[in-house]
């Protein structure tokens, strides 16, 4: 996932300051099952320090003894992991360790995509088999450019290859900044997604007052001009002060989110819907398919932080097309 690899090009940086070489490690092909998919990644440096994870924690242990060799000849590989003997996943991983040397030129685009909401494409060539070869590598697609994510070795694209179309990191946008509101911030925070929190002038709120937020914008209801939204982002609504949700909604009638939730009873979303209908009379009929109030999903949250779980299980369902049920009653695989 993007802010996945927004940790591991921001890890390397951190580490070649201090003279360390850094490996990318990724997960290309599956044959079977497995506790994690082809496109999951994590970082080895030099030091044994691990940023990210494969698997559950057996896989890291070898990749660790096969890395090795790959720090000491620059030379990439493909490290097979059969999981039928191991992990129980009935499995067999194909895995590219690779050095990873990005140029600047990589690590400026990257930033620049990233702060612009933009597309890319990461590619990994491999072969299906225990081995160490030039021409084994991860190469990045950018809109004009395609740059390979080490400078040490050219890839060979005749080979196989793993393509993973990377998306905007997701994003919340939280209105409202009261104690369920902080709580909402920092859960999201934990699932990577790109926090943001509106707060009115008066409220006097630092972006030390929410933590894991990457943004705090203080702007009054009636000065928000909604821009920027896209449907990467979902939308919370938690002001508690009727007056500044509806503001808030008239200034989103023309966006297209993912998800816009509604703290507060069904009763306060239809007066809220029905006062918007009358003052904003134009507004797009699509736009309330991505309303949800109460925001949430049925799971008896009572705290700030179950009402967070809740809140952000919901939007996890809408936006992956999921009719939340326990794992226990699905017929086919967790992630079908």
């Amino acid at each position: 996932m993007t802010h996945e690899f927004i940790q591991l090009v921001e890890q390397h940086q951190l580490a070649k300051k201090n003279g360390l070489k850094s490996l990318l490690v990724t997960v290309v092909a599956l044959d079977g099952s497995s506790y994690r998919k082809p496109g999951v990644r994590m970082l080895l440096l030099e030091d044994g320090n691990m940023i990210g994870a494969v698997s559950g924690g057996c896989v890291e242990k070898e990749i660790i003894r096969q890395a090795a060799s790959v720090f000491e000849l620059d030379i990439p590989k493909i490290m097979t992991y059969d999981g039928r003997f191991r992990l129980g996943c009935e499995g067999i991983l194909y895995i590219l360790i690779e050095p990873f040397a990005p140029s600047e030129l990589l690590i400026s685009t990257f930033n620049s995509i990233i702060e612009e909401r933009i597309n890319f494409k990461i590619s990994s060539f491999y072969k299906k088999e225990d081995l160490s070869e030039i021409g084994f590598g991860t190469r990045v697609q950018f809109q004009t450019t395609t740059l390979p994510v080490s400078i040490k070795h050219a890839v060979n694209t005749e080979l196989k290859v793993f393509e993973q179309r990377m998306l905007p990191c997701f994003r919340l946008l939280i209105f409202g900044t009261e104690h369920d509101a902080v709580q909402l911030c920092r859960f999201a925070s934990h699932l990577g997604w790109d926090v943001h929190v509106m707060a009115h002038p008066l409220e006097e709120k630092t972006i030390e007052n929410f933590p894991g937020i990457s943004k705090l914008l203080v702007v009054s209801p009636d000065q928000y001009q909604g821009t920027g939204i896209d449907n990467q982002t979902a939308i919370v609504l938690m002001n508690h002060s009727y007056a500044k949700d509806l503001l808030f909604l008239k200034a989103l009638k023309d966006t297209t989110p993912a998800y816009i939730g509604l703290l507060g009873s069904s009763n306060r979303r239809e007066k809220l819907l029905a006062d918007l209908l009358e003052q904003a009379i134009d507004i797009n009929p699509g736009f309330f398919d991505v309303l949800h109030g109460p925001a949430g999903l049925s799971l008896g949250a009572i705290s700030a932080q179950e009402i967070a779980v809740s809140i952000l299980s919901e939007i996890l369902a809408v936006t992956r097309n999921q009719v939340p049920k326990s794992l226990k009653d699905k017929n086919k695989g967790i992630l079908d």
